[in-house]
């Protein structure tokens, strides 16, 4: 019989993917893979289901149930999620596609991008599994499906080999493209980050908030669970702070996307629809994540049960000091190549009492700065490694 731990580790994991599938399939204009969104949708829903009732016969006494209260609100979350991911995948199935244009404008602009690449037999992957290569620990890209031929892999792990054929579909930092592509192909392919111009400005103005409330939505969920992993305030309020600003963004993007109608044609409007919708499910998420945030804002009892799940699940969170003559210390990230060179995604920076909530490649990092940052247990220990004296 599967435990309440069981069940933790498959929600977050789970949660984790249906966003990133989601994306996916809309902007790569996918059914197969919003078909999958859907169904992980009801798989969260059965998650929760049994996590309630494994939950209801665990509790025996009143400080039980008070620590498991927090478990339920995190499954809560985790579903509000999972509906968010579940609309921006039934866009695609019903039809309102986003131009290419529109498209490529927002990858560009997306903190973490997403890529598809086709396994050649020069490509130093095929024919090995995932773990074999360390693809995700030596890119910093994940692997979040895989098509063969009619076929689908979803949340491939370590063990998954890799054929010639392939079709691997990834997100993660964009440094860290050249090398991905060069393991897959074969080919090193030198990605430049391109300006793509939307003629109507006041859509380009639409476009520029919704790829920052997406990057925004997705920081707050990573730093909600780091919240509670160290339960730490500082980094609550930063979720609820985060949640605040995205609501505003959304009254913005959706007076730019209305101002843009009139340039728009009748059979042109449902780019514009699918527009709104995509800003709506970003705001989805960041109200789960401050539900999330709220466990320690609160001061809510949190269960062992908890943190113990957090530590097997596929991606980890951590949080590591730049010690005193580190090779990090007066480099930017982008200059040490963190994400590329540990496979680790640094989501904050904790700088004395401040926070530095958004690092981008330009941000230097300084000993005593405290990172916190998710990705493989492999990664984990090169990037303790790198911050080292």
């Amino acid at each position: 019989m599967r435990t309440i731990k069981d069940i933790l580790i498959d929600l977050k994991n789970t949660t984790e993917l249906i966003v990133d599938l989601a994306y996916s399939a809309l902007l790569f204009d996918m059914e197969d893979i919003a078909e999958e969104v859907l169904d992980l949708e009801s798989k969260i829903l059965d998650l929760l289901h049994e996590l309630r009732f494994l939950a209801i016969v665990s509790t025996r006494s009143r400080d039980v149930a008070k620590a498991l209260s927090s478990i339920l609100q995190i499954g809560s979350a985790s579903q509000k999620i999972g509906n968010a991911a579940g609309d921006v995948a039934a866009l695609v199935l019903r039809g309102f596609k986003l131009t290419r244009e529109i498209v490529k404008a927002i990858i560009t602009q997306l903190e973490e991008t997403l890529v598809k690449a086709v396994v050649s037999v020069e490509g130093e992957v095929a024919n090995k599994t995932l773990g074999e290569v360390k693809l995700h620990t030596r890119t910093g890209m994940r692997v979040i499906a895989i098509k063969r031929g009619f076929e689908w892999i979803f949340n491939p792990n370590r063990d998954t080999k890799v054929l010639v054929g392939d079709v691997l579909f990834a997100r993660g930092d964009i440094s860290g493209v050249p090398k991905f592509f060069e393991m897959v192909t074969g080919k090193r392919v030198e990605i430049e980050k391109e300006e793509v111009e939307i003629e109507i400005e006041d859509l380009d103005k639409a476009i520029d908030i919704l790829a920052d409330m997406k990057n925004l939505s997705e920081l707050a969920v990573d730093l909600s669970y780091s919240s509670i992993l160290y339960n730490n305030e500082d980094i609550a309020q930063e979720v609820a702070y985060l949640e605040e600003r995205i609501d505003n963004m959304k009254f913005d993007l959706q007076y730019w996307v209305l101002k843009s109608s009139r340039y728009f044609k009748e059979e042109e409007i449902k780019t514009l629809i699918a527009l709104l919708d995509l800003a709506y499910s970003s705001e989805q998420i960041a109200d789960s994540a401050k539900e999330i945030a709220e466990i320690v804002l609160e001061k809510m009892d949190i269960h062992p049960i908890f943190l113990s799940a957090m530590k097997e699940t596929d991606e980890v969170i951590t949080m590591i000091e730049v010690k005193k003559g580190s090779k990090l210390h007066g480099k930017t990230l982008g200059e040490a190549k963190v994400e590329t060179n540990t496979g680790m995604h640094v989501i904050a920076i904790r700088r004395g009492k401040k926070w530095i909530t958004k690092p981008s490649a330009g941000t230097k990092v300084f000993a005593g700065d405290v990172l916190i940052a998710k990705g493989t247990r492999e990664s984990e220990v090169l990037l303790r490694k790198l911050c080292s004296s």
